[in-house]
């Protein structure tokens, strides 16, 4: 007789492609029932997969109709979904109201393309059906207006808050949307920490799973101010092959280790040149740089991404990679790189405050 147990049992030998673990260990199995002429099956993520709902479906369907149990003219009907929830963040800190996850996207010095990255890796979560916003963090060069094609100033409904800007279906703000492209800021630390807490806290972020936070580079006061009065679920650091810029991606890991951010891996950008021409590829900046520095650190390495025209000059017309060519292969990275992080954000313990009640102790 088939019963629960036995398609709890069938359910154990599928396998999520994207997390290496079985449905069941994942409790991604939120319901089973059986009848004598139908077994219907409920399976939940816990990452944005629209992509990947169809053949995580058919698997567990091949799966229960190959099982010699199976009764006779039986049906199946599988549902798979998924839902993406609230996670653990530094002790102490503050929530922001309307996020559920937020990921600090790092490097320890410029030019090694994070900001190209957290554009990408923002629309490639977007793409996977996560409502994303995208803060442009680096106060003294931000390059997001110019990256999501937005200009325009945020609107205030009360005189104390601002509304996002959207672009490409993700919300976004950005000290470039409130001051003139051409004024250099000239700002001290405190002033510049100062505009991040209002960039963060002061914007009506609505209903987001995702808040992704380019970061500038380096690991001063700003980058110190995120990681200690900011609620980050995780970080991303992002480098080059390059034996400097591991130099410093080491800084930045080390940074967030000692202040409790956890970090989700790290992406290796320009990690070879296909020359356009006659196919030659060259690993310019060095080989296998960021693959042993998350050996090393015992992090995971989320992917590499190739030094490919393209992806700059699509990022430079406000169009970035993921949607100005969703079918490439490195859209493909970039959203197999989302995918990887949205999964390591999912075994992280969840955020179980907003389940408690508020408790008021007054004189009666």
């Amino acid at each position: 007789m088939f019963t629960k147990d036995s398609v709890q049992r069938v359910l154990a030998s599928v396998i999520d492609p994207n997390t290496g673990r079985d449905l069941v260990a994942s409790r991604s199995v939120k319901s089973i029932d059986v009848s004598a002429s139908r077994v219907s099956v409920r399976i939940v993520l816990g990452y944005p997969a629209r992509s990947q709902l169809e053949p995580i479906r058919q698997a567990v369907l091949a799966a229960l109709l190959a099982e010699p149990e199976w009764p006779a003219g039986a049906q199946a009907d599988v549902v798979v979904d998924f839902e993406i929830v609230a996670h653990s963040v530094q002790r102490g800190v503050k929530l922001v109201p309307g996020v559920r996850n937020i990921v600090a996207v790092a490097s320890g010095k410029g030019g090694v393309g994070k900001s190209t990255t957290a554009a990408n890796l923002a629309l490639a979560l977007a793409a996977e059906g996560a409502s994303v916003g995208l803060l442009d963090a680096d106060i003294y060069g931000p390059s997001q207006p110019t990256m999501l094609g937005i200009s325009g100033r945020p609107e205030s409904p009360d005189e104390k808050s601002m509304n996002p800007l959207v672009g490409h279906g993700i919300q976004a703000n950005s000290i470039g949307f409130l001051i003139d492209p051409d004024n250099p800021m000239v700002w001290r630390g405190p002033m510049a920490t100062s505009a991040l807490e209002q960039l963060i806290n002061q914007t009506n972020w609505r209903d987001l799973d995702y808040l992704i936070v380019d970061m500038p580079p380096g690991t001063g006061d700003i980058q110190l101010t995120l990681a200690q009065r900011v609620p980050v679920t995780g970080a991303v650091i992002v480098t080059t092959p390059q034996d400097i810029a591991l130099l410093d991606a080491r800084k930045g890991v080390r940074m967030f280790e000692k202040v409790g951010v956890p970090i989700l891996g790290v992406i290796e950008n320009m990690s070879v040149h296909i020359c356009s021409n006659c196919g030659h590829a060259e690993h310019i900046f060095g080989e296998g740089g960021a693959q042993k520095m998350s050996e090393d650190f015992k992090i995971d390495f989320l992917g590499s991404l190739p030094l490919d025209i393209q992806i700059r000059m699509q990022a430079d017309s406000g169009v970035p990679t993921v949607v100005a060519a969703p079918d490439s292969k490195a859209a493909h990275i970039y959203r197999q790189i989302a995918r990887r992080v949205a999964v390591a954000i999912a075994a992280k313990q969840r955020d179980m405050s907003g389940k408690f009640p508020n408790i008021v102790v007054q004189n009666t």
